[in-house]
């Protein structure tokens, strides 16, 4: 039989998508390493709320940037919970960076040409020997434009509100459907619409739209698309 070849899988698109749910369990599928890029652009953001870099909205742009040299971001599986886990300087913060207060300037930090410069430096050494999954917005147009598989997914806005609802809800996050729907739009438009590495489909991606279709569904269309690749 013969051996299949590690490729890169690239998984972008908007947020509340489900991407990271896919990227895991496809990564878990294949045998291959998750790395979850927003996770990183949300610890740098943590970092800078944590020590009032970001104040009454506003972002200290040139005290996130010295800052930047600080922020050591790593990921661990932990196959007891089979979830990721990511961690800031070696603390666990994989709760903290999915609540509203960071999803609220993590759009905005994400923005800065020298944050997403430094991000992309380190995921481009994680994945040089192939055989990881990546999400995030801009993995196959800028982190890994050679990916032998890049995938974009999109869902409707008002089904991605709910995921996003349902999630924060069973967390025991308080928050109110309209909140999360203003929070979507914006990111969706600051996303789209950053001067550095904005939101777009790569010319070779394979469009997913999951707004009807179940985890296991997506899983099995993305695990196909996958296996035919790396034949």
């Amino acid at each position: 039989m013969m051996e299949r070849k590690k490729i890169i899988v690239a998984i972008d698109g908007f947020s509340s998508c489900g991407k990271s749910t896919l990227a895991k369990s496809l990564a878990r599928a294949l045998g291959y390493i998750y790395i979850d890029s927003g996770a990183m652009y949300r610890a740098v953001t943590l970092y800078a709320l944590r020590n009032q870099w970001i104040r009454n909205g506003q972002l200290d742009t040139k005290a996130i940037l010295d800052g930047l040299s600080l922020i050591s971001v790593s990921f661990s599986f932990d196959p007891a919970t089979e979830r990721n886990t990511t961690y800031m300087n070696g603390e666990n913060i994989e709760e903290e960076i999915r609540q509203l207060h960071v999803s609220e300037y993590v759009s905005q930090v994400s923005a800065i040409k020298e944050v997403r410069l430094a991000m992309v430096r380190l995921q481009q050494e994680m994945g040089k020997d192939k055989g990881v999954v990546m999400d995030g917005r801009d993995i196959g147009t800028v982190v890994f434009p050679g990916a032998e598989l890049k995938i974009f997914m999109t869902a409707d806005p008002e089904i991605r509100a709910l995921r996003r609802f349902r999630e924060l809800t069973l967390k025991g996050i308080s928050v109110s459907m309209e909140e999360i729907r203003e929070n979507i739009r914006a990111r969706d438009f600051m996303d789209q619409n950053r001067e550095e590495s904005p939101l777009r489909k790569a010319e070779d991606a394979i469009i997913l739209d999951n707004s009807f279709l179940t985890p296991e569904e997506q899983l099995l269309w993305a695990l196909e698309k996958a296996n035919e690749t790396s034949m």
